[in-house]
């Protein structure tokens, strides 16, 4: 079985739209084994096997910014490598 991560974001969302594309990401995504994101906390805490690169290429897919994430506990970095 796969190793499983804890991943958390600080993400900009005004409105119920906004939490909603990042809700609707993460609901899609193969691996999630749960989430939350909450529009009022302006936050994302992804429960997954999924490497950390790609949960957050998919949250920054969405046109959200992400402000600040962490992985385990270990502040990381948000920027998203430029696509080959």
């Amino acid at each position: 079985m796969a190793e499983t991560h804890t991943y958390d974001f600080s993400i900009t969302m005004t409105c119920g739209g906004c939490s909603g594309a990042v809700d609707r990401v993460l609901k899609k995504l193969d691996g999630v084994e749960s989430y939350d994101v909450s529009l009022e906390n302006q936050t994302a805490h992804v429960v997954t096997s999924l490497p950390y690169e790609t949960v957050l290429e998919k949250i920054v897919k969405t046109g959200k910014k992400v402000n600040s994430a962490k992985a385990d506990g270990v502040e990381k970095s948000v920027q998203v490598p430029a696509a080959a």
